[in-house]
């Protein structure tokens, strides 16, 4: 008898459970509250799709910061060098740029998620879109609204891959942790990831420098350091170098009420020179033309000394100088969690077992954003969406066991640890070989 699985969820964790279960057999339907799947996955391509990061296995599993032991297991079966092999497959290649970053060629999203949605397809996935799940009864048939009214379904076994607490008008607005904490799930609770943070900015300086963006600067905070750019906004800073740092930034906003950044505006120039700069004699040129014309510090980098250093250190060349290497930026909180690219929280890895099976809900499994694990951008989110939803998918093929598919043509699915490997042997006319 054919065993039928439910995803919840059209992102590329509930995606990829849905393509390693289908292709041993199993009747597989996809639900998603929006009209169409893979919107948010579209508008993380809208500049770039950066689907992974050529790091070393050791430097990319770091990126997971406390969660690093849950997450390492599972790139372990499907990591950077899978997902890209998994990318040619559907005929479209990739290149590393100058960061390390990996990207698909064109750099778009929507060419790979065509690509895949008709190979999906064609596969006999159905999908089933604008079903809003509402909630799970006791004996886990799933209860979703939908334009034609409320819908109950029942499946043998379930993927939820619902996505994290931002951008909720792409379809990931949280909804599903109060219920799931109700059915005595394991939650941390969503908080922004990847996010913008406030600044207390004077009006002169909101009204000149919105949407500057700061260059070529280096942040620190704590053990923190890292060089690059970011944004000045209207409430504050936001931006990749503000990404890199938020998780550390924001736990310090919550543990404390406040958190001060620290910017080094010439990273290229040593202390000693800047004092020896702003020491020499500035004849008839005011300060703002000599911070110019000497030390190349004008504009935005040039207004941030103003917001936030007094009149008697700005004239004091060793004062100023240590206020250019360390310019300390006080953050008043974190952009709100709908604006944040990514959310941390979520279903405690406490909560299920090594197959993402919850502990109290067998036959149920989790992946995707929506598991308590956080990751800078950078490729790193997403490879670990991937990831999930590979180890959800083979979770789901080992629970459902080896008899329960009706393909003549299927392998046994108890053999549930090459299915992701399966997956990644695709013909570049996008067949699978081991369909």
């Amino acid at each position: 008898m054919q065993k039928s699985v439910a995803i919840i969820g059209g992102g590329p964790a509930g995606l990829m459970a849905a393509e390693i279960i289908s292709a041993r057999g199993a009747r597989v339907d996809v639900y998603d509250s929006m009209p169409s799947v893979g919107r948010k996955f579209l508008m993380a391509g809208k500049s770039g799709l950066n689907i992974t990061h050529s790091d070393s296995f050791e430097v990319f599993v770091s990126r997971y910061g406390k969660r690093r032991s849950n997450i390492e297991p599972l790139l372990k079966v499907f990591g950077s060098d899978q997902l890209r092999e998994w990318v040619h497959g559907l005929g479209i290649q990739t290149f590393i740029g100058t960061s390390g970053r990996v990207f698909p060629m064109g750099m778009k999203a929507s060419p790979l998620l065509r690509a895949w949605l008709g190979r999906l397809t064609d596969s006999g996935i159905t999908f089933h879109l604008r079903h809003k799940l509402t909630g799970m009864r006791p004996d886990k048939s799933l209860q979703f609204e939908t334009p034609n009214g409320d819908v109950t379904v029942n499946a043998d076994a379930i993927v939820l891959a619902l996505g994290g607490g931002s951008w909720r008008r792409l379809g990931s607005d949280g909804a599903w942790a109060e219920w799931l904490k109700q059915a005595g799930v394991g939650i941390e609770a969503l908080r922004p990831s990847n996010c913008g943070f406030d600044v207390a900015w004077s009006e002169h300086f909101r009204e000149k420098y919105e949407g500057h963006p700061i260059k070529s600067v280096v942040l620190s905070f704590g053990e923190f350091r890292g060089q690059g750019e970011f944004i000045v906004t209207k409430e504050g800073v936001e931006g990749g170098l503000i990404y890199t740092a938020s998780a550390l930034m924001r736990d310090e906003i919550d543990a404390h009420g406040k958190a001060v950044m620290t910017l080094d505006l010439k990273p290229d120039r040593a202390l000693e020179w800047l004092v020896d700069k702003l020491s020499r004699p500035r004849g008839k040129r005011s300060l703002a033309s000599y911070l110019e014309k000497s030390l190349g510090i004008h504009s935005v980098k040039a207004g941030l000394l103003r917001e936030f250093v007094s009149k008697e250190d700005f004239t004091n060349a060793e004062r100023l100088a240590g206020f250019i290497k360390a310019l300390p930026v006080p953050l008043i909180a974190p952009r709100p969690l709908d604006e944040a690219i990514s959310s941390a929280g979520g279903v405690t890895f406490e909560s299920l077992d090594e197959n993402l099976m919850l502990k109290n809900m067998p036959g149920v499994f989790c992946a995707g954003e929506m598991l308590d694990w956080e990751a800078p951008t950078g490729g790193y989110l997403l490879t670990a969406c991937f990831s999930s939803g590979v180890a959800a998918g083979n979770g789901v093929l080992k629970y459902l066991g080896s008899t329960v598919f009706n393909r003549k043509t299927q392998t046994s699915a108890t053999n549930t640890s090459t299915s992701s490997v399966q997956v990644s042997r695709i013909d570049t006319d996008g067949k699978n070989k081991n369909r």
